[in-house]
C-alpha cells in the first residue's frame, strides 16, 4: 500500500512539470520519479525525478525532416577540427560557428571533424551525431 501511495504521489508531482519540462524531460522525469520511488521511497522518488528529467531532456532526437535537411546540405569548404570527442549532450566549443536549419530554429547545424553534428543554437548542446 505504500508503495502504490509513492507511486502515485510522484506521478502526480511529474505530471506537475510538464508545463516546466520538455517532452522527452517528462517523460524520464516520470520514469524516474516511479522506479525512485519504488526502489528509495520518497527520497529516492524525488532523486529519481530529477535525474530522469535530465536524461530524457538529453536523448531527446530532432525531427527525421531535421537530420534529412543537414544531410543534404552541401559540406563547407573549410573543415573544422576539435579535439575533444564530440558527446550528445554535452556543449560544443564556443567559438564553433552553427548554421541554422531554416524550417525549424529549436536546430542548428555544424560539420566538425568530417562528421555533421545538430546542435541546439542557443546553448550549442550536441543533439545528434549523424554518422
Amino acid at each position: 500500500m505504500y508503495k502504490i501511495l509513492l507511486v502515485s504521489s510522484a506521478l502526480a508531482l511529474s505530471s506537475l512539470a510538464t508545463n516546466a519540462l520538455a517532452d522527452g524531460a517528462v517523460t524520464g522525469a516520470a520514469g524516474g520519479a516511479i522506479t525512485g520511488a519504488i526502489v528509495g521511497g520518497p527520497v529516492g522518488a524525488a532523486v529519481g525525478g530529477v535525474a530522469g528529467g535530465v536524461a530524457g531532456a538529453v536523448i531527446d532526437p530532432p525531427p527525421r525532416e531535421v537530420v534529412t535537411y543537414v544531410q543534404q546540405q552541401p559540406a563547407p569548404t573549410a573543415s573544422v577540427v576539435v579535439q575533444e570527442p564530440i558527446v550528445v549532450g554535452k556543449p560544443l566549443p564556443a567559438d564553433v560557428v552553427v548554421t541554422p536549419v531554416p524550417d525549424n530554429p529549436k536546430y542548428a547545424y555544424t560539420v566538425i571533424n568530417n562528421q555533421r553534428v545538430i546542435v541546439e543554437p542557443r546553448t550549442h548542446r550536441v543533439v545528434q551525431v549523424i554518422e
